[in-house]
């Protein structure tokens, strides 16, 4: 794959887990494809997965709820 910023080939499309939204609306997103590039550092989502993470969103009544633990970093 290359890379929209520099054109590298060695772009990757890597797995990650991203949130939407805050607090009691938040919004967890597992699997969300990110290309990630090596050759200058730039991570980012083409335009068909934010779509995709749009309609993710919208159908959040069928998303599955789970207990997660939370922790602040300014806590340490």
């Amino acid at each position: 794959m290359r890379c929209d910023s520099c054109g590298s080939p060695e772009a990757r499309v890597l797995r990650v887990t991203r949130t939407h939204g805050t607090g009691a609306e938040m919004l967890v997103i597992e699997n969300v494809p990110v290309v990630g590039c090596p050759a200058c550092g730039e991570s980012y989502m083409t335009a068909d997965t934010l779509h995709e993470i749009d309609g993710l969103v919208a159908r959040r009544q069928l998303a599955e709820s789970r207990t997660v633990s939370v922790v602040s970093f300014d806590a340490a």
